[in-house]
């Protein structure tokens, strides 16, 4: 089964509490939940004859005892291939499995439960890093990562609220990375390599064991050759056949912990289907940006490898985000978050000073804006630069004057401002910015919020087609993921 159940519409099966009627006919009838959800649970499917699945306990206010289900290693009778079986043993357990998983009651189960549609991608899988519970989402002012359970539990403030678009892309981004063909032929140079270490300390502590096995051996011949009148002599080599035994059985333990902790490598797979695999990491950026992809697809992929996320604000503007990869591995990432004001950068005292340092000089406000945005400075409201507005706001809360400001944009080499752009192709420039504010058009701007598009053909034959409404959306971005450089869709 897979991790979200649809009431199908077509297929028809019997009801499990009603299965014949009053002549001994199968009387079939549309599916329900109930239906389904006993044929999934129930391991007679699985050709299975089980006893003991329930328990009576004293759970109702009245005393009286009810039927509550037992897990499944406390079931008290399982015979196996007692009927014939729709499934196997092991997908009935992987079943049960991912049912338990699809349950979102955290504090029963802990459970992820299942992806549903929402712009926030990792539902279910988030995790606080102050306090360690479970994470929800709140799409209330935009989609926030909320750790609320202590306020729920206990009547205190919220432990910490977390903007979700920034952290959801950059782990969007090492999911992305995790599965490149690059990385996957790392990992199976890395698991060989392993492997290959693995069984050599494993030969040479094998080889241990048998030196301390005739070592064992030897002191047991030369006590059973020694005279029982040289009882000196029959002691001390008592002593040093029992500090063979015990060095030998402790090697042994040793090997056998070794060998019980070990976690079992991975099967190897066929070359054709290592090709497929491969193949599917170089589409698999293309696909995720694309449009028809539902959300509910995306968080199930990521679910396929990541098990969970810690997070934590370190600072006001900054996340401190963990992943925990299926397996065990873990990736830590920093995402920088936009805060309220100016106050609240760590660096806003040394960027007021560059900004009236460089304003003192005469330097143009837009060029002021490229300077500190190579400097690693920042915007409020923006995590990769520094706005035009915020320049001019610190420079004329300084009361610094500048020279007559610059009545156009400098050009840029290799680009298109939109007023070059609507000349080129004969059409309002207001149709461009309405394309903008729509999302139909992406295309990347420079540090003062000027959009900017790529002198290029292909490039203003997207936008000629998008005009005629011959495909719906155009990506410009040079970011994106793609083979031809742009997304068309």
């Amino acid at each position: 089964p897979t991790r979200q159940f649809s009431m199908p519409t077509i297929r028809e099966y019997s009801s499990p509490d009603d299965r014949r009627d009053r002549h001994g006919e199968v009387c079939w009838k549309r599916p329900t939940i109930p239906a389904v959800t006993d044929m999934l649970k129930n391991p007679a499917y699985a050709g299975a004859f089980v006893y003991g699945r329930k328990r009576f306990r004293a759970t109702s206010p009245s005393g009286l005892p009810q039927k509550t289900p037992r897990p499944m290693p406390e079931w008290r009778i399982v015979v196996k291939d007692k009927y014939p079986a729709y499934v196997s043993w092991e997908t009935f357990e992987k079943v049960q499995a991912i049912l338990r998983d699809n349950r979102s009651d955290y504090l029963r189960v802990k459970g992820r439960g299942v992806p549903r549609d929402g712009a926030a991608l990792l539902h279910g899988i988030t995790w606080c890093g102050e306090c360690g519970h479970k994470m929800v989402v709140r799409y209330k002012g935009g989609s926030q990562y909320v750790c609320n359970h202590l306020r729920q539990q206990h009547d205190v403030p919220e432990c910490q609220c977390l903007r979700a678009a920034l952290i959801d892309h950059q782990v969007a981004a090492a999911f992305l990375e995790a599965v490149a063909p690059a990385e996957i032929e790392a990992l199976a140079k890395a698991r060989k390599m392993r492997r290959r270490a693995d069984d050599a300390l494993r030969h040479a502590q094998e080889q241990q064991i048998q030196r301390l096995r005739y070592k064992v051996s030897l002191a047991e011949r030369q006590f059973n050759r020694v005279d029982p009148d040289n009882r000196l002599v029959a002691a001390e080599l008592e002593r040093r056949w029992e500090e063979a035994l015990l060095e030998l059985r402790q090697a042994e333990e040793t090997l056998k912990g070794k060998t019980d902790a070990s976690l079992p490598e991975p099967l190897g797979i066929d070359s054709r289907l290592r090709a497929k695999v491969v193949a599917l990491g170089a589409r698999l950026p293309a696909i995720w940006v694309d449009r028809a992809a539902p959300r509910e697809h995306r968080k199930a992929l990521l679910r396929c490898l990541i098990d969970k996320v810690n997070m934590r604000r370190g600072a006001r503007d900054r996340a401190e985000v963990r992943i925990v990869w299926r397996g065990g591995a873990t990736t830590e990432l920093a995402v920088m978050l936009p805060v309220n004001g100016l106050a609240a950068l760590p660096r806003q005292d040394e960027m007021e000073r560059r900004i009236c340092e460089l304003a003192s000089k005469g330097v143009y406000d837009d060029e002021i804006a490229r300077i500190l945005t190579t400097e690693g400075h920042r915007s409020p409201r923006r995590v990769d630069g520094v706005l035009l507005s915020t320049v001019r706001g610190v420079r004329l809360r300084h009361r610094i004057k500048t020279g007559r400001q610059r009545s156009r944009w400098p050009k840029v080499e290799g680009r298109l401002s939109v007023t070059d752009l609507a000349a080129r192709l004969r059409i309002p420039p207001k149709w461009i910015y309405t394309q903008l504010r729509r999302g139909k058009l992406l295309t990347f701007s420079d540090p003062a919020g000027r959009y900017l598009f790529p002198d290029e053909e292909k490039a203003t034959q997207a936008i000629r087609k998008l005009r005629e409404h011959s495909i719906d959306h155009i990506d410009l971005r040079e970011d994106q993921p793609h083979e031809e450089g742009y997304c068309y869709g």
